[in-house]
C-alpha cells in the first residue's frame, strides 16, 4: 500500500467516525414560520413598545388629549405588528425562500447542520452562521438572521441519543446556556 492509498484510507475512516444526529423528513409550516419569526422580532425589538408608552405620557399634563394619545398608541402597536406579519408572509411567497418550506432531512454534526433536500442536494449551515440557539419545550430553534432560522421539533429526531448529542454540541459551541439544565433540576 503506497502513501497516497494510506492517506485516502485514513480520511475515509475519519469521515466515517464523524457522528451526526439525523432527523426524519420535516416540512416547516408557513404559519409556524410566521409565528416563530414574529416572536423573534418581538423579543429582539421589545423596546419599540416603549414609544407608544411615551406617547401616552403626553396625556399626563394634558388630560383632554388622553383619547388621542391612546388612539395613536394603539394604532402604532397594531401597525408595527401588521408590518412584520406582512414581511414574513411575503417571505413565504418568495421564490428564493421556497427551500425553507420544503420537506427536508437534517444531519447535525460538530462541523455543521446539513439541510438535505434529497440524497444528492443539500446545504450546509456552519455553526458560525448561527447567531443563537434556544431549546424550547418541544423544539430547537437556531437563529441565522431576523427572518432565517432552523426550527426542529423534537418529534423528528430518530432517538433520544440524537437529541442529547445536539445538546452537547450546543453547549460546546456556547449556544445553549448551561443554566437551562440547572433551572430544571431541583436544588438542595
Amino acid at each position: 500500500m503506497n502513501h497516497l492509498q494510506r492517506q485516502q484510507q485514513q480520511q475515509a475512516q475519519q469521515s466515517k467516525g464523524v457522528r451526526a444526529a439525523k432527523t426524519k423528513k420535516f416540512q416547516l409550516d408557513t404559519k409556524t414560520y410566521i409565528w416563530m419569526a414574529l416572536k423573534g422580532v418581538l423579543l429582539k425589538f421589545w423596546w419599540a413598545f416603549l414609544i407608544p408608552v411615551a406617547i401616552m405620557l403626553i396625556a399626563v399634563p394634558f388630560p383632554q388629549a388622553f383619547g388621542w394619545c391612546l388612539g395613536i398608541a394603539i394604532t402604532l402597536n397594531v401597525l408595527w405588528i401588521v408590518f412584520w406579519v406582512i414581511q414574513f408572509t411575503g417571505i413565504t411567497q418568495m421564490e428564493q425562500y421556497k427551500f425553507l418550506f420544503e420537506k427536508v432531512n437534517y444531519e447535525i454534526s460538530t462541523q455543521h447542520i446539513l439541510i438535505k433536500l434529497n440524497a444528492k442536494q443539500g446545504m450546509p449551515v456552519t455553526w458560525n452562521q448561527i447567531q443563537s440557539a434556544k431549546k424550547g419545550k418541544d423544539h430547537y430553534y437556531f437563529s441565522l438572521s431576523l427572518a432565517q432560522f432552523i426550527y426542529l421539533p423534537f418529534e423528528i429526531f430518530k432517538s433520544e441519543n440524537d437529541m442529547k448529542f445536539v445538546d452537547t454540541i450546543l453547549k460546546r459551541k456556547n449556544l445553549l446556556a448551561v443554566a437551562e439544565k440547572e433551572e430544571k433540576s431541583p436544588t438542595a
